[in-house]
């Protein structure tokens, strides 16, 4: 039996063998970084060299990475830790504006604050390709500007792919003296992300994305951004973060981060190439398939360059997901953290979808293992796949 054909990559994507290394050989190594002998000496020059290249890759300050266990944990930092610290500050600042298609760790960290400690919100609505207008920001923080804490819009849509305009966004923030926040998970290694040039106060990132380990992240804070920690212990990371730090972990994330920067130029175009076949394949095979988001052929401005969100009339995307899978071809609904969920994603009803539509959903995601190959073998496999889906669905809903 071949090997599955793997379109997951928005969901994890494979470490690379660099990485796998470093991680390897660092795992040799006993040491805690907070311990003051030879040992935890070794450990902490480790963590601050990895510091100190994450920090060259991303366009930030060594002071400004804080090391975490991944995306979740940096949105969940990032959002409950400002609005706790902006409102002790100033009772007034209970209002969030936030994107109304972000990812769940975001999303689920403001309905948190809104049900456990009185917060108001405001979600920034998107056009018909999911993106987001500066100026409606600027209307909404101008409803009330002293009671604003924060305003996080991700840098990129992990199931449809669309990019935010954050540095404008961030530009119209600060002219209020607000934070802003941004969630560039799935940006890095895809799209240049250079912290400071963005504008954002406070950028979540997560290893696994970029070819790195799962379990390890990063939250890129300015040297100025106040944050009420989460966890509290030993003061680690500007005590951002009390906890043992994952050395090996870090190791592995700064490597990653450097292999992807530095390649980034020519993956995208080799990644823009593949998505455009792959969506013009599946537009020209005769199913109505719709595109999600915005395309124009080569643009990786507007749309990651590895995304293509599907919309498939008549059929129940996890059905197509399973026929997929079975025929070897490993893609998805939409976000890994909300598989299994019976709702139609947030993201294509935020973008005005009918719900009937969303259910048809189909998330194709490629990245630096992905070639011509599996592109073609999607392909050939959709057809028959899409026969039966339509042909589960009508018989479940004459049943």
């Amino acid at each position: 039996m071949s090997s599955p054909v793997y379109l997951d990559h928005a969901a994890t994507t494979p470490a690379r063998p660099e990485v796998i290394d470093a991680i390897a050989q660092q795992l040799a190594v006993v040491g805690n970084a907070s311990s003051l002998h030879t040992a935890g000496r070794a450990a902490r020059r480790v963590v601050e060299e990895s510091r100190e290249q994450v920090a060259a890759a991303l366009g930030a300050g060594p002071s400004e990475v804080i090391f975490t266990s991944g995306g979740t944990e940096s949105d969940n930092l990032a959002i409950k830790g400002t609005f706790a610290r902006r409102r002790a500050d100033d009772p007034r600042r209970d209002r969030l504006i936030v994107g109304s298609t972000e990812h769940h760790a975001v999303i689920d960290s403001v309905e948190f604050l809104v049900a456990e400690q009185g917060a108001r919100v405001d979600w920034i609505e998107v056009d018909s390709e999911g993106r987001a207008d500066p100026e409606q920001v600027r209307a909404l923080i101008e409803r009330d500007p002293a009671s604003v804490a924060l305003v996080s819009l991700m840098w990129a849509n992990n199931e449809m792919g669309a990019v935010q305009p954050v540095a404008e966004v961030a530009a119209i923030a600060h002219e209020y003296d607000i934070p802003f926040h941004t969630d560039a998970v799935q940006a890095i290694g895809q799209l240049p992300v250079d912290f400071a040039a963005s504008g954002a106060d406070l950028l979540s990132a997560s290893a696994h994305k970029f070819g790195g380990p799962q379990g390890v992240g990063l939250l890129l804070a300015r040297r100025e951004a106040q944050v009420v920690p989460l966890t509290h212990g030993g003061g680690q990371e500007r005590e951002f973060r009390s906890g043992t730090l994952d050395v090996a972990g870090i190791r592995g994330l700064a490597v990653a981060v450097q292999l992807a920067t530095a390649s980034l130029e020519a993956e995208q175009d080799r990644l823009v190439a593949l998505r455009d076949k792959l969506i013009q394949g599946a537009l020209d095979a005769g199913l109505d398939i719709e595109i999600t988001g915005p395309h124009e052929v080569g643009d990786v401005t507007r749309r990651l360059p590895g995304n293509a969100h599907l919309r498939v009339p008549g059929c129940d995307g996890d059905s197509l997901l399973y026929l997929l899978d079975a025929a070897g071809i490993e893609c998805s609904t939409g976000s890994a953290c909300r598989a299994g969920v019976p709702q139609p994603s947030h993201v294509l009803l935020a973008m005005g979808i009918p719900e009937d539509d969303a259910r048809g959903a189909l998330r194709l995601s490629l990245g630096r293992t992905s070639g011509d190959a599996d592109v073609a073998a999607f392909l050939e496999a959709l057809p028959a796949a899409v026969d039966r889906a339509r042909r589960a669905r009508t018989a479940s809903r004459g049943s």
